[in-house]
């Protein structure tokens, strides 16, 4: 499974909010900077007055979620795909995968070039005795009689295969 660490941004009218998802736990931080902010989840009032809201077990059902403090409100639409069963992996042991990946790639190449590259001036040896030289050519087999070209004396005979 790939990893659903995101930091997604969700711009509102005057700012930014910051969303952050970590298995099935969302963290919104509202973008205005006073404190006793309320939190408004799709028409609920939340009783929270910090400027993050974390919902816990967030079961991936878009809401529409708000912060106001006073007349300014900013509002989100939050629609976050989380998952309980998946693992955070960070940027560092990503990059240390594709570059493990590339390496051994690269040496796999590097091996099928080396082991072809010797291959390649040994033909075939155990059972041909015949002499190496030009190849001739042979002529082309002769054709049975079965099929031979009908001649101009011949056609009558074939006449009545025509189409009609």
């Amino acid at each position: 499974l790939l990893p659903l660490v995101s930091f997604l941004i969700g711009v509102s009218s005057q700012g930014e909010f910051l969303v952050e998802i970590s298995g099935t736990t969302v963290t919104i931080t509202c973008p205005l900077e006073d404190g006793d902010i309320q939190w408004d989840l799709s028409g609920k009032t939340q009783d929270t007055k910090d400027r993050k809201f974390v919902i816990k077990d967030h079961d991936s059902t878009p809401a529409n979620l708000s912060c106001f403090l006073g007349k300014k409100k900013h509002q989100l639409y939050l629609n976050a795909k989380v998952c309980a069963t998946c693992e955070e992996l960070d940027t560092l042991t990503v990059a240390g995968i594709i570059t493990a990946d590339l390496l051994i790639t690269l040496g796999v190449l590097i091996l099928v070039y080396y082991f072809s590259k010797g291959r390649r001036g040994r033909a075939s040896s155990a059972g041909d005795s015949r002499p190496r030289g030009q190849k001739t050519q042979r002529p082309p087999p002769v054709p049975n009689p079965d099929y031979e070209p009908i001649r101009k004396g011949q056609r009558e005979v074939y006449a009545g295969l025509a189409p009609r």
